[in-house]
């Protein structure tokens, strides 16, 4: 009987120990508290069709003299409002600008879990309709991504040519790597990350290592420059050297910011005419 008991206890811990690992992932569908009008930016609101019928809440910033379309791809558990300093920032020079929220995320729909895949798929449905909706404005087409939506960018970018130019804040080198991390920190055992991880892989139909930026920074064309604080404690910089370190240098520049870490390198100084250089150059 103890070794029934010892198998029932084990089987338990193993359950919840994965249960709350998976729990963690989860994303909190955080509304939009802000809109552009809040910072006096006059904007359209658009909903644009994406996977599984689906519609993604966005914000159009458009310039009638510009054919250079920026689609901002935010964060995990985050949505457009968070995008707001740079909606306010680019929409000063000759760029539109489309901010949106991912599936699960702000305003958009609901679908089932989250995912990189699916923050890709969703930048994807954005260039589809902006190709077809508002093809002067967006003759050349930019992204900017946070975090995982930075790793999600260079995979859209990787998997569509009409991706020019890409600039990623943060963004892991291979997902796995930085939950990894997560998970320790939470004190989840390794056998049960191990489980998780395939779980995980099994519900969005892909390893990790086809998805990672790492593996698909020479699938794009795409001219990126890869921003990472230092001080990163969320997605360590040794990341974003990954990344770099599998890039080709003529394409892939690397920009590390002294001091700032994974939310705050907007306010390093000459950070925005380091990205305007970069998308006129």
């Amino acid at each position: 009987m103890i070794v029934v008991y010892i198998i029932i206890a084990t089987f338990v811990l193993i359950v919840f120990f994965f249960f709350i690992a998976v729990n963690n992932f989860r994303n909190p569908i955080a509304k939009n508290d802000k809109t552009p009008l809040d910072e006096g930016i006059k904007y359209e609101t658009c909903l644009i069709p994406t996977y599984n019928n689906r519609k993604l809440n966005s914000w159009w910033v458009g310039n009638k003299t510009s054919d250079k379309s920026i689609i901002l791809m935010h964060g995990w558990g985050k949505n457009s409002s968070r995008m707001m300093p740079y909606i306010k920032n680019l929409s000063k020079y000759n760029f539109n600008v489309l901010a949106f929220d991912s599936r699960n995320h702000g305003d958009s729909d609901k679908d089932s879990y989250s995912s990189m895949i699916k923050f890709a798929e969703d930048i994807k449905s954005c260039i589809d309709f902006l190709k077809k909706e508002k093809p002067d404005s967006s003759v050349q087409i930019y992204l900017i991504g946070l975090s995982i939506g930075g790793a999600a960018s260079i995979y859209a970018a990787a998997n569509d040519s009409r991706v020019n130019k890409i600039v990623t804040v943060g963004a892991p080198s291979n997902p796995a790597d930085v939950m990894k991390l997560f998970l320790v920190k939470k004190k989840i055992p390794k056998p049960i990350i191990a489980l998780v991880f395939k779980y995980l892989e099994f519900k969005v139909g892909k390893k990790f290592n086809e998805i990672c930026a790492a593996n698909n920074i020479n699938k794009t064309q795409a001219k990126t420059l890869l921003v990472h604080g230092t001080y990163d404690k969320v997605v360590p910089v040794e990341q974003g050297e990954l990344i770099f370190g599998k890039a080709d240098r003529n394409l892939v520049k690397l920009w590390k910011i002294k001091g700032k870490g994974h939310s705050n390198c907007h306010y390093e100084k000459g950070f925005w005419d380091k990205l305007l250089n970069f998308f006129n150059s």
